[in-house]
């Protein structure tokens, strides 16, 4: 199927008289129906809004009623139990295509990628399945029944139909989701600041005068579904990926080397360069591109999105000054990781007992256990991701003082935090066999023959 005729399927899909909806429109007389009439009188009492926002949204005006998404077990407040909270699939019974496509994209892994983190077991309920830290925004990713099953046990039910992460419920309004606002709960903050470089970027400065109506509606000014939604794709990706490692490794000998190092701290390859466990999970969560397909595949999507505005000669130009700071973004935390490791290597540093391996692990975050890793998942986490995501935003504060600078002074307090560590190894070490001399000495003079 062609582009248009995707695009004709879409709109025709939220007209109010669509006849996708309209086909499965209940007779007035249908269980739903008059269910509906039910769950309306009640919930105007004790959810008022949440009935408003339904009244004036394209279900509400094509006949999807509370009993499509919500079943007809639950009728009072004694079996509020037994109510069915929607699911991805729940909507894909009307949106065949866009469920389609999410499900290939990255929103769909995130709930895979959030568990996939070492340090997500360590936190506080309320943080992960309670959705008040990673699991807010990763809920977003489809989980299966015997998952929601255990969620809904812990007292996390609520929260998981994924579509509405950016099609808030109860109004469900795709004119809501094209905004760029859309994006700004989950894309902001510690480790993936893109609403901030965004929205202070030229392009999200234009789009915002465009939303207060300075500049007409013609203008060009980019929003987040422009790049990352190309005519109204939910298969969102990107060429580099979360993490910006990818393979095949680059052809440059010095990069190479450096992204293995990172791969290594990552846990994604052992210390001797070789694939762990923890590489099928990066496979399963498409966090990076893994064949030279697949990253040319979205860098061209990106390209044709760019030229529309520019000559594809300055995109094309402007792409690679992001690849060229990840190269340079990897010099500097490829050689903090080193310095980190040689601690492990000499003894220095212990390894903890859930390390696989003596060797710096940046995916425990702020769990690594000493100053100096801590030091070093900032580096990888805040610093290296603004670095280059601010250069791929066009954000020049980002990717200068927030990325690479920040970046330059977490090598120099590693170096000297590394220093520190060694001399008070060699401190302790030459206390130690001082501490041991005297024994020695007695057992000498005493295995010397008597004169």
């Amino acid at each position: 199927m062609n582009i248009p005729t995707i695009l004709l399927g879409i709109t025709l899909l939220f007209l109010p008289t669509s006849p996708v909806l309209a086909s499965k429109k209940p007779p007035p007389d249908s269980p739903e129906n008059k269910a509906n009439v039910k769950c309306l009188d009640c919930h105007r009492t004790t959810n008022p809004q949440l009935v408003h926002d339904w009244e004036t949204s394209a279900h509400s005006r094509n006949g999807v009623v509370c009993a499509h998404c919500h079943g007809l077990d639950h009728t009072t407040a004694e079996d509020v139990a037994d109510v069915r909270l929607p699911t991805p699939e729940t909507c894909q019974s009307c949106h065949e295509e866009q469920f389609k496509q999410f499900m290939k994209g990255k929103h769909a892994f995130g709930w895979a990628s959030m568990n996939a983190m070492p340090t997500t077991h360590q936190l506080p309920m309320a943080l992960a399945e309670g959705q008040k830290g990673c699991g807010g925004c990763h809920k977003i990713g489809p989980k299966p029944p015997e998952e929601l099953a255990r969620l809904r046990k812990q007292g996390s039910g609520f929260g998981h139909a994924a579509c509405d992460s950016c099609h808030t419920r109860h109004a469900f309004s795709k004119k809501e989701a094209q905004q760029p606002q859309a994006c700004q709960t989950c894309h902001m903050g510690f480790d993936h600041p893109q609403w901030e470089m965004y929205s202070t970027s030229k392009h999200g400065v234009r789009y915002s005068l465009k939303q207060l109506g300075v500049l007409g509606e013609q203008a060009s000014a980019p929003k987040c579904q422009t790049c990352h939604m190309q005519d109204g794709n939910h298969e969102v990706r990107t060429a580099w990926g979360f993490l910006a490692v990818r393979l095949p490794l680059p052809e440059d000998p010095q990069w190479k080397a450096d992204q293995i190092t990172i791969l290594q701290a990552l846990g994604v390859l052992d210390p001797e360069g070789k694939p762990t466990k923890r590489l099928d999970v990066v496979k399963a969560a498409d966090v990076a591109r893994l064949t030279k397909e697949d990253f040319d595949r979205e860098r061209k999507k990106m390209l044709d999105t760019c030229s529309r505005c520019h000559s594809r000669e300055f995109a094309e130009g402007e792409l690679k000054k992001g690849d060229d700071m990840i190269r340079q973004a990897d010099r500097l935390l490829a050689e903090a990781i080193r310095i980190v490791a040689g601690l492990y290597k000499d003894g220095i540093l212990e390894k903890p007992a859930n390390y696989a391996y003596p060797f710096p692990d940046l995916l425990t975050f702020h769990d690594a256990p000493r100053p100096i890793e801590q030091r070093l998942f900032v580096m990888h986490l805040k610093h290296r991701m603004r670095t280059f995501q601010g250069t791929f935003h066009a954000n020049p504060d980002y990717a200068l003082w927030y990325g690479w600078s920040e970046m330059v002074r977490d090598l120099a307090e590693i170096k000297e935090m590394a220093e520190a560590l060694r001399e008070k190894h060699a401190r302790q070490h030459k206390a130690a066999a001082d501490d041991r001399a005297p024994a020695r000495e007695a057992r000498r003079e005493a295995t010397e023959p008597q004169s």
